[in-house]
């Protein structure tokens, strides 16, 4: 079964605000399954225009990862990060297994 993935461009406008979601965004994941594979760190843009952070959450499947998206639980954390940092965010299945 191929996986499902969050993949994020994130520019943060209001650390203290984005601090706040930030904080609470694992145990909205983990009732789901997601985890970080990407959350900010060491990068090169090498091509086109992107944002100051790039994030990747992985699921075992998109079903999870859009349920996780769609979940009381993260839509309620949501309004933070619109208050703190202007995103663009995908949700994405993954190669299947072979």
């Amino acid at each position: 079964m191929a996986r499902g993935y969050w993949i994020a461009q994130v520019d943060v406008e209001n650390m203290e605000r984005y601090g706040e979601y930030s904080a609470l965004i694992d145990a909205t994941l983990a009732p789901f399954g997601g985890r970080f594979l990407v959350r900010g760190g060491r990068r090169e843009d090498v091509e086109g225009v992107v944002r100051s952070r790039s994030i990747v959450i992985e699921f075992d499947s998109y079903e999870l990862a859009l349920a996780c998206w769609r979940s009381p639980a993260y839509q309620a954390i949501v309004p933070l990060r619109a208050g703190a940092a202007l995103a663009d965010i995908v949700v994405v299945e993954g190669v299947s297994a072979r």
